[in-house]
């Protein structure tokens, strides 16, 4: 698994200066200074550094940057992106970002508060780092085991300090949690992932601010500054 960085970012690994460098990235290389410090403010669990606990939160922060921020395939250190699987049986690239991800539904169309078939990865991350200019932060809650089948409780968190989808923002916490699945191969190379969550926790949060009748403002573009993990 994904040890903590050495030399780049404390909760992940290869963001080192060099790696930061000669990686090929989606929209610039990643800061996650910020949500880091939402991170350290608002985490519920700290881990001993080289836990079980601390080797997977670091796993699943580092395989997220990856999927979101990579724009090379081959530069992927997390997972092996020739078997890798997601539990929605999509790839990330085509569902749109990591947000895409977690938001996918089956309801009708003319029921979705968000629809993820219309959203691409830049107006996903464009709309989220609008709603959250802080980040929506990670932690792992708790490890039900250990590689290879890695099986964990998390939690995400950010405030609401942007409109989403003309509702204005509240300013409160919103929270997600759920359970996933990491399987690993022999080569403990992330193959497949499933996520398990009620989307309809986090869109509840952010559809309760007044209605303005206006889109969400789309937040600046840059240096793929992250918002997530």
């Amino acid at each position: 698994m994904a040890t903590s960085g050495v030399g780049g970012d404390k909760y992940r690994s290869y963001l080192t200066e060099e790696e930061l460098k000669t990686t090929q990235w989606n929209a610039g290389p990643p800061n996650y200074d910020v949500v880091n410090k939402l991170f350290e403010e608002g985490r519920t669990k700290v881990w001993a550094v080289g836990s079980l606990e601390e080797k997977v939160q670091n796993l699943v922060k580092t395989w997220e940057m990856e999927l979101v921020h990579k724009a090379n395939p081959d530069d992927y250190k997390t997972l092996d992106a020739k078997k890798f699987v997601l539990g929605i049986n999509e790839e990330v690239g085509k569902v749109g970002g990591s947000y895409n991800v977690f938001l996918q539904t089956s309801l009708p169309p003319a029921l979705r508060s968000y629809d993820p078939d219309q959203e691409s990865y830049e107006s996903s991350q464009s709309a989220f780092k609008t709603v959250f200019p802080r980040g929506f932060a990670l932690e792992i809650l708790q490890v039900y085991s250990g590689p290879p089948v890695i099986a964990y409780k998390f939690r995400h968190w950010g405030y609401m300090e942007g409109p989403f989808q003309g509702h204005a923002p509240t300013g409160e916490l919103v929270e997600l949690f759920g359970t996933a699945i990491f399987e690993l191969d022999e080569n403990s190379k992330v193959v497949k992932v499933e996520f398990f969550h009620d989307r309809g926790e986090l869109l509840a949060d952010l559809i309760k601010g007044e209605r303005t009748g206006e889109a969400s403002s789309n937040a600046p573009s840059g240096s793929g500054c992250p918002f997530m993990a």
